[in-house]
This record gives structure tokens, C-alpha cells and sequence, in this order.
């Protein structure tokens, strides 16, 4: 199956939502490459960066997922390989 890269955002403005949003990104880590998560704190937000080599399918089932978590946004943006 062919996979593409991208990068998704991931905004969380919940803290309640973070052991969901962990155990999604653990069911999908097998098509993470790397992530990046930073805490700021002054506007009390999470602010993840995920890198994904992964079919197309899954990464918007993954984004979608996500999305539909209370108080979380993700956002993908796609390499043009």
C-alpha cells in the first residue's frame, strides 16, 4: 500500500483529553515517525507536532479521531512526494 508524509498539528486545550489523545496516537504509532510536544503554559495549551509515513486512510482516520475529541483541533498538512 502506498503512504504519504505529513505532519499533523495537534492543538489540546483540555488536560482531561490527554490519556485519549495518547492512547490514539499509541494505536497508530506504528506509521509515527517522530513527535514533538510543547507546553504553553501562559496560554494554557498543548501544542503537538506528529511526522507520519502512513497511507492516506489512516492519516485521516487519525486527524479525524483526534478531532472528535473534546477540546482537541488537528490540522495535516501533506508532502508533496
Amino acid at each position: 500500500m502506498e503512504t504519504r508524509i505529513a505532519v499533523m498539528s495537534v492543538i489540546v486545550q483540555s488536560g482531561e483529553d490527554v490519556e485519549a489523545l495518547n492512547a490514539l496516537l499509541h494505536e497508530y504509532s506504528a506509521y509515527i515517525i517522530g513527535r514533538m510536544g510543547i507546553p504553553y503554559r501562559q496560554k494554557n495549551v498543548n501544542i503537538i507536532s506528529v511526522a507520519l509515513d502512513a497511507p492516506q486512510d489512516a492519516i485521516s482516520a487519525l486527524s479525524g479521531r483526534l478531532g472528535r475529541l473534546p477540546g482537541v483541533s488537528a490540522k495535516i498538512a501533506y508532502s508533496k512526494l
